[in-house]
Order: structure tokens, then sequence, then C-alpha cells
């Protein structure tokens, strides 16, 4: 039958199900193919701890979210236009972010007597009425899957699996879709199991058929491509940029990068990624516990490579104190930090940005590195190769903090040429040998002597002849590297690698305020994920009419160096973090300026609606 073709400029699809039903899968494979279909797109993939949690309950309810434009777009959307819920479960654990009018694509299969039971209701809310409000489309998703694959030789537990590749296929159709991606990742996937691999593709196909046979859908849609800056894009989640960046920062320096790592919730990734380059010359470890990764990286930092660890917020307690003992040898570190929710174990799959405090302070004694953040997933690339910039220049430990949030997002980014990368190689030098000529010894290698611009002690790779030192965390002499306990020894030398970090700050770019007219009063500043919510809420205040300005903090050890004659520009300066005011106290405390903290830990990144209402309530009471 012909169907209507109706144009959309952006739409926001969640699918939900139980852990078990592919719905990160189903995510993906359509996040994929929006982006090669052009269309700029974010998601947010939100799934439970447990490996897997109880069948049909609610703590088993695993969801993927995209949101794809043909604009610029900065969130995955505050709510859902469409929800594929596989099961009540699903329905009822996402209801409540679907607005009213909103299309739900229910597997009716799924509904029955004991799975309703499971999670409290009483009756069908596909039978009772309760969802007049939205557009429901109740399908049996599972049944007809089954019957779709009844000539495969496969068991009918593998043919009910196939029910995510039916309703891929339902949703490809529906918003047109291109399918040759998701095709060529079913053979590579399943090419050892070819009965497995035709049920899928059949699945995937019976689905686009049904689209274009039912009646249920008498309309499909189309979302055009967004207009992009010319170049070669792919679409790339945090981690994976991340990992692309370390690598990036290592052909640009000269250094063979080294990781040390132990996995952990949501870092693992970038391990799992590294561990594919190997012909990049990148080597992998996965160490028995996270001290040992570091010391590892450490080790690798020593003997004059890039040495990197990951983790999360548990396991940065446990690096605490190699990073200080990178800190007192003054070496190269870096420490990617991918922030969870905490405290202790917390809600490991869940994102916050409550680390900050920790990675300025958490280690004793007094032992200052530098740490950086970056905004969006394909940010992280950049922020790797000025965390490595920044770590061989001034022989200091770098730390990344990222989060979960970033970490399994996604969106295109524009592949760089290797010309506009920075030229690292150019940032350091190793020290050399102090051979003896004509049987007279060199100088003696002062292994604290400083470079004056920088503050950075000399790189001295081991086994190098005339460069023999002493390492360690004891407390060093300056200049000469010896073992001192001499009071002003001490003062000098906490105060010496004080400096150094604190110089960063001339060698960093300035804050950049986004403040169109230059009329606002109010000022929005964030750091990390933040970036794209407070960008999306500044752009809604500013369509009601609004004045508000916008800035955003990669570097927050040292902070710029403008970054205080920034903050007394403004009447009102508004900080919203998903931690309790960490930004914020340190801004109080740094510049006497009384933000105005905005603060929510629940797990998930603010939306935009939210933000743009507490904007608006700050402009109306300046």
């Amino acid at each position: 039958m012909t169907k209507q073709v109706q144009q959309l400029d952006r739409v926001i699809i969640r699918f939900a199900g139980d852990s078990g039903d592919g719905m990160q899968l189903a995510g993906d494979r359509f996040t994929q193919e929006t982006a090669t279909f052009g269309n700029d797109l974010s998601t947010l993939p939100n799934f439970p701890a447990e490996i897997r949690a109880p069948a049909g309950t609610l703590p088993g309810v695993s969801s993927f979210q995209l949101h794809f434009a043909d604009h610029d777009i900065l969130t995955p959307g505050d709510a859902p236009d469409v929800l594929v819920a596989m099961n009540p479960a699903a329905l009822k654990a996402n209801l409540a972010d679907v607005p009213r009018g909103g299309d739900i694509i229910a597997n009716t299969d799924e509904f029955t007597k004991r799975n309703l039971a499971k999670v409290g209701y009483d009756a069908s809310p596909l039978e009772d009425g309760s969802l007049d409000a939205y557009q429901l489309h109740a399908i049996p998703l599972t049944s007809v899957t089954v019957k779709a694959l009844e000539g495969f030789d496969i068991t009918r537990k593998d043919a009910e699996r196939a029910k995510n590749m039916f309703a891929l296929g339902l949703l490809s159709w529906l918003y047109n879709r291109p399918v040759d991606g998701t095709l060529k990742y079913l053979e590579t996937r399943f090419a050892a199991r070819p009965e497995i691999l035709a049920a899928n593709k059949a699945a995937f196909q019976a689905g686009w058929n049904y689209g274009e046979t039912t009646e249920a859908f008498s309309v499909q849609y189309e979302v055009k491509p967004a207009p992009l800056k010319p170049g070669k894009y792919r679409n790339i989640t945090g981690n994976v940029a991340l990992a692309y960046g370390l690598v990036a920062a290592s052909r640009r320096s000269g250094l063979p990068l080294f990781l040390g790592s132990y996995p952990i919730t949501p870092a693992s990734d970038v391990l799992h990624e590294l561990s594919k380059l190997k012909r990049f010359g990148v080597r992998t470890m996965q160490a028995e516990d996270e001290i040992s990764g570091v010391g590892a990286a450490l080790g690798a930092s020593f003997g004059g490579g890039l040495g990197v660890t990951t983790t999360s917020g548990p396991g940065m307690c446990l690096k605490a104190e190699t990073i200080g003992l990178a800190a007192s040898v003054e070496l190269p570190l870096i420490i990617c930090d991918i922030q969870r929710a905490g405290p202790s174990t917390g809600m490991p799959t869940k994102t916050e940005q409550a680390d900050l405090l920790m990675a300025i302070f958490g280690r004793n004694g007094e032992s200052p590195v530098a740490v950086v953040a970056p905004a969006t997933p394909a940010d992280c690339f950049d922020t790797a190769l000025e965390a490595v910039r920044i770590a061989v220049k001034y022989r200091t430990p770098v730390i990344i903090l990222s989060d979960g949030y970033l970490a399994n997002g996604s969106e295109p980014w524009r592949i760089p040429s290797l010309d506009a990368l920075p030229k690292l190689r150019d940032e350091f030098k190793f020290a050399s040998g102090n051979v003896a000529v004509d049987g007279k010894a060199g100088p003696p290698f002062l292994p604290f002597a400083r470079d004056q611009k920088t503050l950075a002690r000399p790189w001295a790779v081991p086994g190098t002849p005339g460069l023999e030192h002493r390492i360690g965390g004891i407390e060093k002499a300056d200049i000469t590297g010896s073992i001192s306990y001499d009071p002003d020894n001490h003062d000098k030398m906490v105060r010496l690698r004080q400096a150094k970090i604190d110089g960063i700050a001339a060698d960093i770019a300035p804050v950049e305020v986004d403040d169109p007219d230059g009329s606002a009063k109010v000022l929005v500043l964030g750091w990390g994920s933040t970036y794209g919510s407070i960008g999306a809420a500044v752009r809604r205040v500013r369509l009601a009419g609004g004045a508000v300005a916008q800035a955003h903090l990669r570097h927050l050890s040292p902070f710029p160096a403008n970054l205080g004659d920034v903050l007394r520009s403004y009447e009102k300066v508004l900080v919203p973090e998903i931690n309790l005011g960490q930004l914020a106290l340190l801004l109080r405390g740094r510049y006497l300026t009384d933000v105005v903290s905005y603060n929510r830990v629940r797990g998930l990144p603010f939306r935009a609606s939210e933000l743009a209402d507490v904007i608006q309530d700050v402009i109306a009471n300046v």
C-alpha cells in the first residue's frame, strides 16, 4: 500500500526491554544507520549494573535513547517521542517520560498475567484505557517474529531472541533508515552460525515488511540529513574517542603507549578498545588490581613511555598513593577517571560528576596535579591530546574526568586531519647523558634542576649513561635530588610543585563566553558532560527572549587565567552540576564569588527543560 511520508525535523526514540532483549544492540544499530544517513544525533544508553537482573522486573529494564535531527543538537532529548516497550516492566519504568500524544509500540505477547503482576499491574494497561492519551500500537512482536522464522532450523528460544531485529526493522522502515550497515553487521556477528545469521536477517526484513503492509502505521516519517562541515565523519562513543585520542597522542609524541588497567564500569571499554590497537605500538596490561595498574603505568612513564591508567571512582581511591608518587617524582602520567554514581560501589552504570574534589585534592600531603574534563563524547579525543600535552611538557600527572554519560553516549565525530593535531614531540625532550670525554667525567646530573619557563624537571630515561639518580616517594633536595628532611627544602619543593601546576594556566586557552549581544546579566558556567544540557537550555531561554551567557570549563586544575574576570563580569553565575556543588565550592573559595549552585544526583544527565526553568528563575531574580 502507498503510505504518506511526513517530514520531521527531529525525533527521540527509546528502545526499552529486559536486559536480555537486545535493546542496546537495537539502539546501537539504529544509531549507526542514522549516522550513516547524515543526521546529527546524541544517544543515552541506560542499563542495570546487574549482569542479569530477574527477568521482567523493574530493576532489569534496559533502555537506549536516541535523538536525531536535521539540525545541530546537543542532548539525547528530554522525553521520547516513541517508546518501544518489550514488556510491562519496560512500559512502567519509562511511561512517565513519554509526553501525552507520544507513540508507544508495545509487545503484547509479554503482557501476560504473570509479567503484569511482577511490576504491580492489576490489569493490562494495553486494555484498561490508561494509555488512551497516547498513540498505542499493540503488536505481538514475539509471536510475529517466531511465525516469520518457522522455516529456519533454529530453536524457538533463538527465534524469540530475534524479536529485537524485528523491532529494529519496523523502526527502520518507519523512519526511513538505511539497512545495509545492519545487514553487514549481522553477517560479521553471526558468521560462524549461518542459520542464526539467516534468521536474524529474516526477522529484520520481516519487521520492515510489517511496517510497509500493516494498517497500524499509515504514515512513514523522514528526517533529512543535518548540514555538517565538510569532512569524513563517523559515529563515536566517548570511551572510543578517548582511546583514539590517546593513540593519536602517542603517535604525535613519539612515545610508546602503555595502559595499565583493571576492569571497572564504565571505564572498561577504553581497555577493550586499546587492546585492539597493538599495530600502533600500544601495549595493554589487565592488572590484578587497581594499584598494580597505575603502578605499571607510572613505571612505563619512568621508562620513557606514555603511561596511562583507566578507572572509575572506587579505583581512584586505590590509585591515590601512586598518583601522589607521580606528583612527587614529577613524571608524566595520564589517569582517566570515568566517573560514576557513588559512594563506594554506588550505581556502577549511572553517571555522576562527584569526583572533582577527589581529583584535585584526593591525596595525602600537598600533591597538586592537572585536571581536565571533556564536554562531549567526541571531545574526549581532543581532551586526551590536551592531557598528554600538559603531562609531557610539565612532567606531571594529569587526570581526565570523563563520566558514564560521555563514555557510553555517542555523536557524529568529524575525523581530523593529521596536520590539525598538535605536534606533541615538540613539547618535551629527554635529558641527554653526561658521558666522560678524554677521561674526564661530565658535570653531575641534576635531576631536579628545572626548566625556567615550565618548572619541569628533566625526564631521564633509565639506562642512559650519566643519568643515574634517586627516585621514590621520600622528599628530594632541590636541584640535586638527594633525600632531604630539611624543613626549608621541603617548603621550597612543595611550593615549586604547586607553582608548576599553577603555571600551566598561562599555557591554556582562556575561557570563552557565549554572550551574543553582551547584554546578559546571568552567566551559566559548567564543566564536563553538562555542556549539552546547558547549551540546549540556554537556546530555549534565548528563543523565549531571555538574555543569558554561557561558558564551559575544560581545565579545572589550574583554572584558566581569565576565569576570575569572567565571573566578576556578571551579576549572577549559575553553576549546574551532577554533584552537590563541588565546582561551586571551588569558585567561592578561589574567587569569592557567590555563585548560584544547582545540583542533581539522579544518575542521569540534566534535562534541558529543567535547566531552562532554573535559568529563567535566576534571570527573574537579578
